[in-house]
């Protein structure tokens, strides 16, 4: 366990190392990327303490979580950023060998946000139509 300003000094290490990363994106087809299926990242609903960090692709599959301690880690431990979490990417270019495109939604945009929301409901679909 650390203390509360060690988290914090370590959040803050870890940003200014990450940058402002973009948004991963494979396209070995150089298609336009508003054409990838997109792999959303998100946090699914808690603020504070063992975050769930989920990642589900458009189609509704789910392809990975993480816990985390802090939303900010997300988008990194997940792939969703340029250079992060290149074993998660292995599994991503199989299920999306002709190129997709990631994205992360915080916990606060996530019960608006319409194509994650559209990719949870597809996850749900295929839940029931497996039963």
């Amino acid at each position: 366990m650390t203390t509360e300003q060690a988290a914090a000094k370590y959040l803050q290490e870890y940003l200014g190392a990450i940058g402002n990363r973009p948004y991963a994106i494979y396209n070995p087809l150089s298609k336009p990327p508003v054409e990838l299926p997109v792999i959303y990242g998100f946090n699914n609903g808690r603020t504070h303490s063992w975050l769930h960090a989920e990642l589900v692709a458009e189609d509704g599959t789910g392809l990975g979580g993480h816990i985390c301690s802090d939303e900010a880690y997300m988008p990194g431990d997940l792939g969703c950023l340029e250079g992060t979490a290149e074993d998660r990417h292995e599994t991503f270019r199989v299920y999306y060998p002709q190129g997709y495109r990631m994205m992360f939604v915080g916990a606060e945009e996530a019960k608006t946000h319409k194509g994650l929301q559209q990719a949870i409901a597809n996850n749900i679909a295929k839940q029931e139509s497996a039963k």
